[in-house]
């Protein structure tokens, strides 16, 4: 008996250790969720991008070992009439502008600073661009054509097979997703919940069956796109997208500090919207972008890829936003014009005959009113205008 009462007394300990792991995991999956849930919140929003890794799993995009690349400071520059009250509009928390190669302007604003890692949302759809098209001409990956099926084979069978790395590098797979941002049950927003709560990305994107038209035939701006350009990224090379950034286009910029990428249960980058850098580091990877891909003396990217990537090369609608390879080109865009663009007012704007790129970071719960894209890039080539 007293050998039974010791087993019991091992199962009961066994079973209460259980109870306890098992309420921490949850508790902790339960905060991840409570902080997406109010991540929009107009109390919280500014903080919150400021402070994405309280909310998610993360993964560090180290600066490396060089030294830090200095940004000057040129002639200060009085900005255009109105630019005051477009800031405020806009709920900016930063606004830096940069003509040839010096800052013009650096302000920071709503209680943030220049140490603030923001979180980027879609302009990490221009960094992973980037890094595509180092791996490109390292030969990492054979052909922009290639199905993607061939370095993501998890998406054999899903809406992805027969789609190649083109159609999603353009935003042209065709695959149905909805991403409306506002609507709680939308695939974007349950994408979100899978990244909160530790789910796998990759199983996510592999579920969805449907397609609206073939790939290559239409233009829908649609995120788990981007997504798929990770996965063959991971495939092609068996290394994760936050090291070979690191390595291949962060190390080479000297910036201010680390970053990171919000990750998924597995570890797995968020690649189409998760980077969380300082403003001054977007500045720097905008100028590298700006000067075709050359930066302190290095070519970072090849300069044929900033070319061909920011071209308008997707199949859009005629006299509307066009799209390249994860940039958009404004309309009436003029050569060497174009920008990469977040949720809630996140820009990197680059207009190299000019030579200017500025940065804005912002928390604005009003950035799908009608006509704020457009408003925004007017004032973008207003300040360009000005310097």
């Amino acid at each position: 008996m007293r050998n039974v009462g010791k087993w019991l007394g091992r199962i009961l300990l066994a079973l209460v250790l259980a109870a306890v792991a098992i309420g921490v995991w949850k508790r902790e999956e339960l905060t991840r969720l409570m902080a997406v849930n109010s991540l929009f919140s107009a109390e919280k929003i500014v903080q919150n991008f400021s402070h994405m890794d309280r909310a998610f799993l993360t993964v560090p995009v180290p600066r490396g070992p060089l030294a830090t690349s200095e940004l000057s400071y040129g002639p200060e520059t009085e900005l255009p009439e109105g630019t005051a009250q477009w800031i405020e509009a806009r709920a900016m928390t930063s606004l830096l502008v940069m003509k040839d190669g010096e800052i013009r302007y650096e302000e920071y604003f709503l209680g943030t600073g220049p140490d603030d890692r923001r979180i980027s949302w879609s302009l990490a759809k221009s960094y992973l661009s980037a890094l595509f098209g180092v791996l490109l001409e390292e030969g990492a990956i054979e052909s922009l054509d290639d199905p993607v099926t061939r370095y993501a084979p998890t998406l054999v069978g899903s809406a992805y097979d027969g789609a190649s790395i083109r159609n999603v590098l353009n935003m042209a797979s065709g695959v149905v997703f909805d991403e409306d941002y506002l609507d709680k049950s939308s695939d974007i927003n349950r994408m979100g919940r899978v990244v909160a709560l530790g789910g796998t990305l990759d199983d996510f994107t592999a579920s969805f069956t449907e397609t609206f038209a073939a790939p290559g035939e239409a233009w829908k701006y649609v995120s788990i796109d981007t997504h798929v350009i990770g996965m063959v990224i991971r495939g092609a090379t068996g290394r994760p997208v936050a090291d070979l950034l690191a390595e291949k286009i962060i190390a080479p910029l000297g910036q201010d500090h680390d970053g990171f990428y919000l990750t998924d249960g597995t570890g797995t980058a968020f690649v189409l919207g998760g980077l969380n850098f300082t403003t001054r580091d977007y500045a720097r990877f905008g100028q590298m972008i700006l000067q075709d891909g050359a930066y302190g003396g290095r070519q970072v990217v090849p300069s044929a890829w900033i070319a061909e990537s920011t071209a308008a090369s997707a199949p859009t609608e005629p006299g509307r936003i066009a799209y390249g390879y994860q940039w958009w080109i404004p309309k009436g865009a003029h050569d060497g014009e174009f920008l990469a663009r977040g949720i809630y007012g996140q820009y990197i704007y680059i207009d190299q005959a000019s030579d200017v790129v500025i940065v804005v970071t912002a928390a604005d719960r009003r950035f799908r009113d009608d006509g704020v894209d457009d408003a925004n890039t007017a004032m973008f080539r207003r300040i360009a205008q000005s310097l």
